[in-house]
């Protein structure tokens, strides 16, 4: 029997989110308090430097103070810790991101433990991994804490479900699986030495695909009713594989031809419609919650830095 399928909507979530942001700003604010952050970029990747004017536009429209940090691609692992060290410093800052990936050069986890813990707002400090661990966490990635709360609102059961995570790096697969066991979910983590993954996929009842490989998951993986959460953001620069995954008469093809590329998640992007109970769209679906849960981790650093723990 065919399964009326609904999309995740991770924008409207997202919305939510900045809404509910935007509003303990404002509170913040009228005690002269103003949450701050800093963005570094280091180089001149192009999808970076999108990534990081995306995230100083969502803290001016919230009234957030923020900084940009630019440096050029030769910068040393010396020099970059001079800077951070000056913002782990700053009054004004109450979070720290450092855009990734980092020029080859540079020291990716020394930069990161330089951070100070409690302005570690992408949550990846050895302190506040190990904080997520055991559950005593105050900041964690903001992709995994997006699609958590994306799965509370839209009223999916956690406690008890089975969960497969596709995908262990330590942005996503990791702290995703971390989170759903703190939500009392029971988890099993795949990755490409996993044997026999479809079937192992195939016992979710919340599937989260997060291994950066085009339309991965296809309807073998997938048990009616499941929730699929596609986390995969991929390029598709071919015309006829554009229509291979979307159909040859999907507006995704003229994106195609217009652009030179459209994108697509880890999961078939056709294929949980009429299996799975929900799934989110791939894009719009889980971006949105990524910057949005970056505004709320900075609020949050705010709010214990300067020990405002309450509203009002």
């Amino acid at each position: 029997m065919e399964i009326a399928t609904r999309p995740l909507d991770g924008k409207k979530v997202a919305q939510q989110i900045k809404a509910e942001v935007a509003e303990e700003i404002r509170e913040l604010k009228s005690r002269s308090i103003v949450p701050g952050l800093a963005a570094v970029l280091v180089g001149d990747n192009p999808a970076s430097r999108i990534y990081v004017r995306s995230k100083i536009k969502t803290c001016a429209d919230l009234g957030m103070h923020s900084e940009t940090v630019e440096l050029s691609g030769e910068t040393t692992t010396d020099q970059l810790l001079d800077k951070i060290d000056f913002l782990n410093h700053s009054e004004e800052i109450d979070g720290i991101l450092v855009q990734l990936p980092l020029p080859d050069q540079i020291d990716e986890p020394q930069i990161l433990a330089a951070v100070r813990p409690e302005k570690d707002v992408d949550g990846f400090h050895p302190i506040n991994v190990g904080k997520l661990c055991i559950g005593t966490y105050t900041l964690a990635p903001c992709t995994p804490l997006g699609i958590l709360e994306m799965l509370r609102r839209e009223g999916i059961t956690l406690k008890g479900a089975e969960a497969v995570v596709v995908g262990r790096s330590d942005i996503v697969g990791k702290p995703m699986a971390l989170l759903l066991l703190h939500q009392h979910a029971t988890v099993t983590v795949c990755h490409s030495r996993t044997r026999n993954l479809p079937e192992v996929c195939r016992r979710a009842d919340i599937l989260i695909a997060a291994v950066g490989r085009t339309a991965l998951i296809t309807r073998e993986f997938l048990k009616p009713g499941v929730v699929v959460v596609d986390v995969g953001m991929n390029r598709v620069e071919s015309v006829e594989e554009t229509e291979r995954l979307f159909g040859a008469d999907s507006p995704r093809v003229l994106e195609t031809r217009s652009k030179g590329y459209t994108l697509t998640g880890d999961v078939h992007p056709r294929d949980p419609y009429g299996i799975a109970a929900a799934v989110t769209p791939v894009p719009g679906g889980v971006g949105p919650l990524t910057i949005a849960h970056l505004m709320k981790n900075t609020l949050t650093a705010c709010k214990a830095r300067r020990a405002v723990f309450a509203r009002g």
